[in-house]
């Protein structure tokens, strides 16, 4: 099968490129010119230069490549996030949920393109209920006001991908090389500083991603005919007031001091106290069976072992 990666830089893309070429897929990935570009090369993908946002040079982009799947990862999230400011530091990747998936999408239905895949997330359900969150719980009705047009762009992107038969892929906490929880990732550097505090008791339930994980989960769900939304997370979804000291101590630093909510407000702002103490954990009975997909990290505690023992750098 020919699969056109769209944002295949990023934290699942460099994964997701040599694993595809590895199972016999013929991999174009659209890219802009750059020093990424040389990076996309040495996987063996052929690259096809566009800029995402530009209508005309996707509709070329994807003639040139007559794909037979789009695989659709756009983002452009900084390296180090303020909470304060998510909605300004997220507009280009709102942009390019919507815009980049509407050029996408189009381009696809020009091109006879028969599966379109896109990243959504698996933490973005409503706060306020029992239990994990599956695929027919509803988004966040009342997000903090920073998460606001994060979610809208989300929420577009996936009514543009399952308007085309498509499937989102809703992945959880992306951890492993290139993301913030990696060994020189900015949340591993803070935490390894003693910066971050389990606030308002680190009520949050996370529920964690590998970066190979969410690849093998594209990887299977080329070879499905599968539509809709999917939880794409490991078997272990935890409270912050777990994970964060156990991520501590894995990297050599003091454990967590505990911060009020209120006071932590006035630092990070309603989204941040948010993102420790309200978050909901994802449920991913439902990929399981419809892709026959397993995590080979089925817990974080083994995924940030294998990813940080050893290899964690200096503050």
């Amino acid at each position: 099968m020919r699969v056109l990666v769209a944002g295949g830089s990023g934290v699942i893309g460099r994964k997701l490129l040599p694993l595809l070429t590895s199972v016999g897929h013929d991999v174009v990935v659209i890219a802009r010119s750059g020093k990424r570009v040389v990076r996309l090369e040495s996987t063996g993908a052929k690259i096809v230069i566009a800029d995402a946002l530009d209508r005309d040079a996707v509709l070329r982009a994807v003639d040139e490549a007559g794909p037979d799947a789009i695989v659709n990862m756009l983002t452009a999230i900084p390296s180090e996030l303020n909470p304060r400011r998510l909605a300004k530091e997220f507009e280009q990747t709102n942009l390019l949920r919507t815009v980049g998936t509407r050029n996408l999408i189009e381009a696809g239905e020009r091109s006879g393109v028969r599966q379109v895949i896109s990243q959504g997330l698996a933490y973005a359900y409503e706060p306020d209920g029992s239990g994990l969150a599956n695929e027919d719980t509803s988004f966040w009705t009342r997000p903090p006001k920073q998460f606001v047009p994060v979610l809208a762009a989300l929420k577009e992107l996936e009514q543009r991908t399952q308007a085309a038969s498509g499937l989102v892929l809703r992945f959880g906490h992306l951890y492993g090389p290139g993301s913030i929880y990696a060994s020189d990732g900015s949340f591993v550097q803070q935490v390894k500083a003693g910066k971050v505090p389990l606030v308002g008791g680190g009520t949050s339930t996370f529920s964690f991603t590998h970066a190979h994980d969410a690849a093998t989960a594209i990887v299977a769900a080329l070879d499905k005919t599968v539509s809709g939304a999917l939880n794409i997370v490991d078997d272990d979804p935890v409270r912050m007031s777990v994970w964060l000291p156990v991520l501590a101590d894995i990297l050599g630093a003091k454990a967590p001091k505990g911060a009020p909510a209120a006071i932590a407000k006035l630092a990070v702002g309603g989204w941040g106290v948010a993102y420790m103490t309200r978050l909901r954990g994802a449920d991913n009975a439902r990929a399981k069976l419809a892709l026959d997909w397993r995590p080979r990290h089925a817990s974080w505690r083994d995924g940030f072992a294998a990813e940080l023992k050893g290899k964690a750098v200096a503050a």
